[in-house]
């Protein structure tokens, strides 16, 4: 008899570079429970976001679409309603879907301002909702504490207290546990719940519950952040809250992450939607090709479809926040073969359009990286950077002009060019399907 389809939970953060964890061997980073649950997953050393922006990079994950593919060219746009989504995918497959936390796909008014309660309170409408079952969030606002609620049971944002993570991992977690007790006695039906989170997202400055912000001298900065200067003294001062909101964000998703034999055995996934440079080769936020920027957390805990689990294993697969849409579907359909891998040679990475906010990245560009070299073009195609990954990790050689390279740059050029697409380009649109 085959084994029944898991439960699927995925956990998506906000600015959570790829190196800030215990586990990877961060000094600066506390994170037990994400320790604790690296040690029972699959670790992505060299996973990537496909786009280095919060709305980019979700509709991407959401869809297993790129964009501007899926509908989301401008930060601004709202992802289509008639876009098809994991949670299509998924209701198709006889699950329940949830969301829970950040949605940042909705309309919102070019004109307001984007921290504070006039994007916290923004409605999202149903139709709107990527097509989940339930609903249970906000648009944005960057609230850290005391966020906004509105969604399925609630049609007007309702102010909650207490820091964000916390908050929106206990929503998760009361729901998780009342389905499955509702599911104890009638016919077993799946879940899959996403559990969004916009910590550890600036302001750093905002309290990060009851952790305080660490010293700012006593941080280990990467050797590419230039030393002695303004970017020094803003990086060191960042990463002292950052990490604090790390830490605190950890705690709280000790109320899903427990260890295997206090939970069912779902699925889980761990990401983020894209890191931060702060500070290295003097720039800050996202949107750069940088490693600090496209490289991400990626932590996946398989479904055992009865067999034996894959534990503590670290896995230098060149893969994407786009393969989890594939992997995901697969484990839902009991495809006992989807044990999370890629064979793809390259990771694409791009940036559709020009985000007019301080101090993000000033172009439009599209990039090919594999472990060892990355090749990144500006949007007329011109040569822009190119990174020798194995001798220069922290990126601080541009070799687009040496003529050693020559070859290996070419190469790339032709991998990059075969995978264009017209700027024009659209979303394959599926029928509506309607939410209410």
């Amino acid at each position: 008899m085959p084994a029944p389809p898991p439960n699927i939970l995925w956990i998506i953060t906000t600015q959570w570079r790829a190196h800030a964890c215990g586990y990877t061997g961060d000094p600066n980073a506390r994170t037990p429970h994400l320790d604790a649950f690296a040690a029972e997953s699959i670790d992505f050393t060299q996973a990537v976001t496909p786009h280095p922006f919060g709305p980019f990079a979700r509709a991407a994950l959401l869809t297993g679409v790129p964009s501007p593919q899926n509908g989301v060219r401008d930060y601004f746009d709202p992802l289509p309603h008639t876009a098809r989504t994991i949670a299509h995918a998924l209701r198709e497959r006889g699950y329940m879907t949830a969301y829970f936390g950040k949605w940042h796909l909705g309309e919102r008014d070019r004109r307001a301002p984007l921290v504070g309660e006039a994007h916290a309170k923004t409605i999202v409408r149903p139709e709107a909702r990527g097509g989940f079952d339930v609903w249970d969030g906000f648009e944005g606002g960057f609230l850290l504490n005391d966020p906004w609620f509105h969604g399925t049971e609630v049609a007007a944002p309702e102010k909650t207290s207490g820091y964000q993570s916390d908050v929106v991992c206990q929503r998760a977690a009361d729901w998780i546990a009342r389905f499955s007790a509702e599911q104890a006695i009638s016919e077993r039906k799946p879940w899959f719940a996403v559990v969004s989170l916009e910590p550890p997202h600036p302001p750093y400055d905002a309290p990060a519950g009851d952790i305080p912000a660490r010293d700012p001298a006593a941080l280990e900065l990467a050797p590419n952040v230039p030393r002695g200067g303004e970017a020094e003294a803003r990086a060191r001062k960042e990463l002292a809250g950052y990490y604090a909101h790390i830490e605190a964000t950890d705690r709280a998703l000790g109320r899903i992450l427990l260890p295997r034999a206090k939970r069912d055995d779902a699925a889980i996934v761990f990401t983020s939607a894209h890191g931060d440079m702060h500070g290295a080769h003097g720039l800050f936020r996202k949107g750069w090709p940088h490693e600090e920027s496209v490289r991400v957390p990626l932590l996946v805990r398989c479904p055992m479809f009865g067999r034996q689990a894959v534990c503590g294993v670290r896995s230098s697969a060149l893969v994407s926040l786009l393969d989890v849409y594939r992997w995901t579907t697969g484990w839902a359909g009991g495809d006992e073969s989807q044990t999370p891998n890629s064979t793809s040679t390259v990771q694409r990475i791009s940036m559709p359009s020009v985000v007019a906010l301080p101090h993000q990245c000033d172009r439009v560009w599209r990039g090919v990286r594999t472990a060892s070299r990355k090749l990144v073009v500006n949007d007329d195609g011109s040569p822009w950077l190119f990174f020798d990954l194995e001798q220069d990790p922290g990126e601080q050689r541009n070799r687009v002009l040496d003529p050693s390279h020559r070859a290996e740059i070419a190469r790339l050029a032709n991998e990059l060019n075969a995978a264009a697409v017209p700027a024009d380009a659209r979303p394959t649109r599926s029928p509506r399907v309607s939410t209410e």
